[in-house]
């Protein structure tokens, strides 16, 4: 009986239990179901939630906030900044410095340069000025700098330009309390310069980089070196391979466009002194080497054909080389340069060390068929005994010991040569003999000694290359 009573008075109390959970559920259901119709019928109307409503109010987003302290210092929306300050009235001044970084490269090929420089700008916007106790600047970076006015400079003439940006953009801009800015930015522009290459390689090049505003031109914007010739540093350190760095200036000029007007434009020049020492190493030595290894030719026997010729041939293909070697990596230019004269003539030397040794080889050739001929037309000479030891009466037969000397015995063998030559001195004035050679011109003019033109060559071809270098150094150095 107990245990029934029990378990009657369980099951009501699940009952009532499950009664309120259904009630409090309907009830949730419904709030939500109201409060949904009121916020729709409130938006289909147009109206707004209560100020007080802890539903509908959001807290401000504070990373979406429009305004910055400094901003607000600056009254940056109470102005606009697409005006150059003082619209309207006089052309603003803009000052100009330049600490010059590095000089990175320097190109013939191209007929360019490459520098990396602090560009520095200053200007007063009283728009930016702020009241201040202690006269201090305020600093700030790249992201301040689009929001208000900067000059618009560009370099003229230049091929390629970035402003660095590691490890952030390489920018900064410092205002003063009286409105004063500076504004420094750190860049690396390659430009263009023409340089005149008639005395490479000892040849002097100047070269500038120009700066100028692009909008804005002498009647909106001044520009100017703040500090005139010193408005510009140079890195003491700075150095190049190939050049000396005898000096900077700075200069101001007037451009002017036929469509848009005039522009101050702001000029950088750097002048630059090539070294030759390297170009003595890798150019003029060896061209002298070869000018002076052709002329060891002059010493070699005319008859030495296999140590003449390759000798010769050599010395031409390694001028050849060198002239190509240069030349590749010059421009092409349409003029003479101081190399190419002194290139080409040390050729023209080594050539005509070779068309000297063709002229003596054919000269001896010619020589010796005269002699072959001449000997078919003289009589038998086998009775003829030694020709030192023969007794010839100088007044008959026109021959003497000193017309030996005279001649010599230069192009002749060793053996036979000097008995051939008073062969024919003996043929040539036996009266009988000479009708019969009479047509072949005669024996006088067979007798050209080779020899001495390598003898004269090798006086000659020194002199005339010294000379040459005398002369090119004195006009060029």
């Amino acid at each position: 009986m107990q245990v029934d009573a029990v378990l009657v008075f369980f099951w009501v109390w699940l009952a009532g239990a499950a009664g309120k959970m259904v009630q409090s559920r309907g009830h949730k259901l419904e709030t939500y179901k109201q409060s949904r119709l009121r916020r729709d019928t409130r938006m289909e109307g147009g109206g707004g939630h209560k100020s007080g409503s802890p539903i509908y109010k959001r807290s401000p987003d504070l990373t979406k906030s429009p305004m910055t302290k400094s901003e607000q210092l600056l009254r940056i929306d109470d102005h606009d900044f697409t005006m150059r300050p003082a619209f309207g009235g006089p052309p603003i001044p803009v000052g100009v410095d330049v600490q010059v970084e590095s000089l990175d490269t320097i190109s013939e090929v191209d007929m360019d340069f490459t520098m990396t420089l602090y560009l520095r700008h200053y200007w007063k916007d009283e728009r930016l000025s702020f009241p201040s106790t202690n006269n201090q600047s305020m600093t700030f970076d790249s992201r301040l700098v689009k929001k208000i006015w900067v000059p618009d400079m560009f370099f003229v003439h230049s091929k390629r330009s970035f402003i660095h940006d590691t490890t952030t953009d390489n920018v900064m801009l410092r205002v003063y309390p009286d409105g004063n800015v500076l504004y420094s930015l750190r860049v690396t522009v390659t430009a263009m310069c023409n340089m005149d290459l008639s005395r490479f390689p000892l040849d002097t090049q100047t070269c500038s980089l120009e700066i100028e505003s692009y909008a804005y031109t002498d009647d909106d914007l001044m520009l100017y070196w703040k500090k005139g010739n010193e408005s510009l540093n140079t890195d003491d350190r700075i150095s190049l391979s190939q050049f000396l760095i005898q000096k900077f200036h700075t200069t101001t000029k007037l451009a002017f466009y036929s469509s848009t007007g005039w522009y101050n434009r702001l000029y950088i020049h750097f002048t630059l002194r090539r070294h030759i020492f390297f170009f003595l190493l890798q150019t003029y030595f060896p061209a002298t080497l070869m000018v002076m290894l052709s002329w060891v030719s002059f010493w070699i026997d005319r008859r030495a054909v296999p140590a003449r010729v390759p000798l010769g041939i050599t010395t031409v293909l390694t001028m050849s080389t060198i002239i190509t070697g240069v030349n590749a990596s010059m421009p092409r230019v349409s003029y003479i340069k101081a190399v190419d004269i002194y290139l080409w003539v040390s050729f023209v030397f080594v050539f005509l060390s070779v068309i000297e040794y063709a002229a003596v080889n054919y000269l001896s050739t010619v020589q010796e068929r005269k002699e072959r001929k001449l000997r078919e037309r003289l009589p038998c000479t086998c009775g003829i005994g030694n020709p030192d030891e023969m007794m010839i009466d100088p007044q008959i037969t026109g021959y003497g010991s000193m017309d030996v000397n005279t001649t010599g015995n230069y192009g002749m063998p060793e053996n036979g040569g000097r008995q051939e030559q008073i062969l024919a001195q003996v043929a040539l004035n036996d009266p009988q003999i000479a009708s019969r050679v009479k047509p072949s011109r005669g024996y006088v003019n067979i007798w050209i000694d080779t020899h001495a033109i390598d003898k004269y060559s090798r006086v000659v071809f020194p002199g005339a290359y010294i000379l040459f270098n005398i002369i090119y150094w004195s006009i060029y150095s």
